[in-house]
């Protein structure tokens, strides 16, 4: 099974015009749609995917903005009183311990994903092909002259750092499950944790590690939206609205061998 992929940018408008094939990975074929004329539909994000991506999204952004105020509280109360009648920090705690429980389940759903899901939702950084992706991919993102194929799932750069995110994401949650059990280490919950010191140090070393991959995970959202527009736009694919649909737009020809 082969994808036929281009090296030429499309004028805007019309889809990448193939040029050359680039070999399909391995895994459960996508679902397709035949369309008007030589274009078809690809059911690229399957409806567990775009879920996990939404959760995962607003979990984020919650665990974001409640981490930065808990770490720097920077609204109180007009009028100093006693903590417990505004309950403002608890309140924030409890959202940002709820996300946490939310993302961490998120997480390990998507591992489990990787075994059922089709053959956009897995990458495998051990073959030769991905780390020569991941350099044509780079020269083109630098703006360089590349061969950088067509991809209907994420190109070798995303997926890389969607695997550097699964291991953040393990970061997060080691060390956010030992402080917030780090009061009670007697408790069960508490005793699972209680590892987490012999890998990432002191009380004060782990809460530093939460608090620099935090911001690890503020750098990649802002990078994702801008280069998710840039794909859209230069691809002419529908790439942002298959986040929603899972859906992308696709010459007939790039997707020989699909379901």
């Amino acid at each position: 099974m082969a994808e036929i992929t281009p090296d030429i940018q499309a004028p805007p408008g019309s889809l990448p015009t193939p040029t050359r094939l680039e070999k399909r990975p391995k895994g459960r074929p996508a679902k397709v749609v035949p369309l008007h004329g030589d274009t078809v539909k690809v059911l690229v994000w399957e409806l567990p995917i775009r879920i996990f991506h939404w959760i995962n999204a607003l979990a984020i952004i919650v665990l974001m903005a409640t981490g930065i105020y808990i770490g720097n509280p920077f609204v109180s109360p007009t009028v100093p009183e006693e903590a417990s009648y505004s309950y403002l920090m608890g309140w924030v705690r409890i959202i940002h311990f709820v996300a946490a429980f939310i993302f961490t389940l998120n997480w390990l759903f998507r591992l489990y994903w990787i075994l059922w899901g089709n053959r956009y939702s897995v990458a495998n950084p051990l073959k030769k092909s991905f780390w020569t992706g991941l350099y044509e991919t780079l020269k083109f993102y630098l703006f360089l002259k590349n061969k950088k194929p067509h991809y209907l799932g994420h190109n070798p750069m995303a997926q890389l750092t969607y695997w550097l995110l699964g291991v953040a994401s393990l970061v997060m949650v080691l060390t956010g499950f030992y402080m917030f059990f780090e009061p009670q280490p007697e408790s069960f919950l508490g005793s699972l944790f209680a590892w987490v010191p012999y890998l990432f140090g002191n009380s004060f070393l782990i809460r530093s590690w939460h608090h620099l991959v935090a911001w690890f995970f503020m750098i990649f959202l802002i990078a994702h939206v801008y280069l998710a527009i840039r794909e859209d736009y230069l691809s002419r694919n529908g790439t942002m609205s298959s986040i929603f649909t899972g859906y992308k737009i696709e010459p007939k020809d790039h997707v020989t061998g699909e379901d």
